[in-house]
């Protein structure tokens, strides 16, 4: 079923990336989101398991979760050892899309553990239930993301992992639907949202900057909810903008100078 618009999780489509994620799902294909850190990947996948009418269930991947985090244990509760699905493995049983953002920062044994759901076999074996198989029915579908240009050597996807799945590449909007989408998130005046946009469209064109990552589409959010709630846009830029990018103090006085250039 399709929920209502009106509760469905606000995106605006850059590119073909709706289509090519719709035929994926549809097709029972494992999806890879890549892009920069606050581009929207995490509203995406929410915006269209919202428009399937499916439950998400999203894990945020980390060096130290196991297989078993993913999978599920046995627990002890009322002094009985119980079998807990842990969230892929409820993903499948429902059908639901499970989503693990920032996949690359999980134990390449973990992320092992994807590769029969993520390929044909499309099943789940829990060898600590005495190999019991789950097949994905309707409904499932499995996502993840990364952000490639935050990644090293020895962090990064396998290639057997990356042949079992749909790239979508995302990245920041066009200015003019980076307006709109600020305007409509944060709900700040059109000219402060217009000098947001244009100070991020700097920020990102700078060379030899020192950043290792640029203003995201989340970060002038962030800072336009500042000012609509009554902060000054200078003070809100340098708190949700300039600050979280850097503590190199020569890197922030240089962003600060360019705020006061924007916005003054």
């Amino acid at each position: 079923m399709t929920l209502s618009e009106d509760t469905r999780p606000y995106y605006v489509p850059i590119g073909s990336e709706v289509d090519v994620f719709e035929a994926a799902y549809r097709a029972g294909l494992t999806i890879m989101l890549k892009g920069p850190t606050g581009c929207g990947k995490t509203r995406f996948v929410e915006h269209m398991a919202h428009g399937f009418g499916v439950e998400l269930n999203t894990i945020s991947c980390h060096e130290d979760i196991t297989s078993a985090d993913l999978l599920g244990r046995y627990v002890l509760k009322g002094g009985e050892t119980v079998w807990v699905d842990g969230p892929m493995t409820r993903s499948v049983r429902d059908g639901a899309i499970c989503y693990l953002d920032e996949v690359v920062e999980a134990r390449q044994d973990t992320i092992v553990a994807i590769h029969p759901l993520a390929d044909h076999r499309r099943e789940l074996s829990l060898e600590r239930l005495g190999g019991e198989r789950l097949v994905a029915g309707t409904g499932f579908g499995l996502v993840v993301s990364y952000n490639p240009g935050y990644q090293s050597v020895l962090k990064d996807l396998k290639v057997s992992t990356r042949q079992r799945m749909v790239a979508i590449e995302l990245g920041f909007p066009p200015a003019e639907l980076e307006f709109q989408i600020v305007a409509h998130e944060s709900g700040a005046p059109e000219d402060v949202v217009g000098d947001l946009v244009d100070l991020a469209t700097a920020i990102r064109r700078l060379e030899d900057s020192g950043l290792r990552e640029v203003a995201s589409t989340r970060t002038l959010v962030a800072a336009g909810s500042l000012v609509a709630h009554g902060l000054a846009p200078r003070d809100a830029v340098l708190a949700a903008m300039v600050q979280p990018l850097s503590d190199d103090p020569a890197v922030v006085e240089g962003l600060t100078a360019m705020v006061q250039n924007y916005l003054d």
